[in-house]
C-alpha cells in the first residue's frame, strides 16, 4: 500500500504559501505606488518659473479662446500683501466659459512648493477650495513667487485665458 500525505485547509483559511504570495504582491504594489509618487514629485520639480506679469489668452490646445481677467484678493493680510500662511482667493471674469478654473503654483528658488486648482462657478462641487492657504508640507515658511492661471476645459483640452504672477512675502 501507498501512503499519501494530503494537507487539507479548512475553508476560509490561508496557507503559508498563499500568505507569502499575497505579501509579495502587496510589496510589489507598494513599490509601484512609491515609483509613481516619485515620478509626480520629479515632474513638479521640473516645472519652470514663469514671467512676472499678467498675460492674456493663448496656451493650451483647442477651444475658441476668449478673454478673461484674474485679480488676486488677499483675505487676512494687515498690509494688503500676500504673506506665507495667509489666505487668498481670486476675482474671476470671463466671457469664454461658464465654468472657469484657476490654478496656482508657487516656487522657492525654482522648486515647486505649493500647487492648488479650483473652479470659480456656482455649481463647482468643492467651493471651499476657492480660499487657498499659502503654505504646504513642502513650504514651511519664507517667500515664494507664484503664478495664477485662469483656464477652462474644452473637451479634454485645457485652454489658458490669462495668468497673474505675484510674490508672496515671508
Amino acid at each position: 500500500m501507498h501512503r499519501f500525505d494530503v494537507n487539507f485547509v479548512a475553508p476560509g483559511r490561508v496557507t503559508s504559501h498563499q500568505l507569502d504570495r499575497e505579501s509579495r504582491s502587496t510589496v510589489s504594489k507598494s513599490r509601484i505606488a512609491i515609483f509613481f509618487v516619485a515620478l509626480v514629485i520629479a515632474a513638479l520639480s521640473a516645472t519652470p518659473t514663469f514671467a512676472a506679469k499678467p498675460t492674456g489668452g493663448g496656451g493650451g490646445k483647442g477651444g475658441n479662446g476668449g478673454s478673461g481677467s484674474l485679480t488676486l484678493v488677499v483675505l487676512n493680510s494687515t498690509d494688503g500683501l500676500p504673506h506665507w500662511g495667509q489666505q487668498i482667493t481670486f476675482n474671476v471674469s470671463t466671457t469664454a466659459t461658464a465654468e472657469p478654473h484657476v490654478s496656482v503654483r508657487c516656487t522657492e528658488n525654482g522648486t515647486v512648493v505649493y500647487g492648488a486648482e479650483t473652479g470659480y462657478y456656482a455649481s463647482y462641487p468643492w467651493p471651499w477650495t476657492q480660499t487657498m492657504t499659502l503654505s504646504s508640507q513642502a513650504w514651511t515658511g519664507g517667500a515664494a513667487d507664484c503664478l495664477a492661471t485662469l483656464y477652462y476645459f474644452s473637451g479634454t483640452n485645457k485652454v489658458n485665458l490669462s495668468s497673474l504672477a505675484f510674490h508672496v512675502y515671508a
